[in-house]
């Protein structure tokens, strides 16, 4: 009698490999891998990979050249957010009017295609504190995450903006962004950086250590603080304007409502789990501190 053996289940196919990464220098603290992973395992991307790659402005080029069709995009933290403009075939609005960019999509037609997710991220982070607009805003800082800063104020903003900055130069930048952003702005000298912190919203963009002095300056009812420090955290201005009872946003808040943008942007799946990569960011910055 001829025996009947069940079919075997053809083996499964191979899972295609989707890759993304952040770049820039120095970029081992970067959270970014932290918050992409927990996007791809909730939202179930099997075969999708995100990492970190160390490349300053001199290697920028040379990696882009070495990107294969398995690339979906690249977020780019400094000192590359100006110095990618000239590689790409195409850059969003919201990136030329700061001519900054943090994001590269791949859209699979050999194009490059850059755009600017601190704007709108800076924006839903503010929305997410009920913050939808000010009468005057403060800035702290003139670098490039000050003129993403601006970006967004100009939208919410019916006052006035004032740039606190350490030189002339910088102001003049300031003004300059301002101009091409249809919003005035005044442009103060850094030792008048305590008259900030009266405004309505302030947004400190300054490096670590550049505000604590301020700490003691603090109104006794202040407004809101966009920090966008995360580490270490709190801040001692953060933590100041806390014990005084205002609204404090930290730069995770920026990282992940970003990056939930950035997700969005390079694997086509919306909305992304804001919750999730919340959730996971917070857990790698309490490993951090313990």
């Amino acid at each position: 009698m001829e025996r009947h053996h069940p079919a075997r289940p053809a083996p499964a196919a191979p899972t295609a490999v989707r890759r993304a990464a952040v770049l820039g220098k120095p970029v081992a603290h970067s959270l970014s891998p932290v918050l992409h992973r927990a996007a791809y395992e909730a939202l179930g991307l099997e075969g999708w990979a995100y990492e970190r790659h160390e490349v300053d402005e001199d290697g920028l080029a040379s990696f882009f050249e070495g990107l294969g069709a398995e690339w979906a995009g690249l977020s780019l933290t400094m000192p590359l957010k100006r110095a990618v403009l000239p590689l790409l075939d195409e850059v969003s609005a919201t990136a030329a009017s700061v001519e900054a960019v943090n994001t590269v999509c791949f859209p699979g037609d050999g194009r490059r295609v850059g755009d600017n997710t601190d704007i709108p991220g800076i924006l839903a982070a503010l929305r997410e504190r009920g913050i939808e607009h000010a009468e005057d805003a403060a800035i702290l800082g003139a670098g490039a995450t000050a003129s993403s800063a601006l970006a967004a104020l100009a939208r919410i903003c019916t006052g006035e903006i004032t740039a606190y900055v350490r030189s002339e130069q910088r102001g003049a930048e300031m003004r300059a962004w301002g101009e091409r952003l249809g919003v005035p702005v005044r442009v103060a000298g850094w030792a008048d950086a305590a008259k900030a912190l009266t405004a309505p919203l302030v947004v400190a963009t300054t490096p670590a250590g550049a505000t604590d002095a301020l700490a003691a300056a603090v109104p006794s009812r202040p407004g809101a603080l966009f920090d966008v420090l995360y580490a270490p955290w709190p801040t001692p201005l953060a933590a100041a304007w806390s014990r005084h009872g205002g609204t404090v946003l930290s730069g995770l808040d920026l990282l992940v409502h970003q990056a939930v943008l950035q997700v969005e942007l390079m694997t086509g799946r919306s909305p992304a789990p804001l919750a999730a990569m919340r959730a996971a960011g917070e857990e790698a910055l309490h490993a951090r501190t313990t």
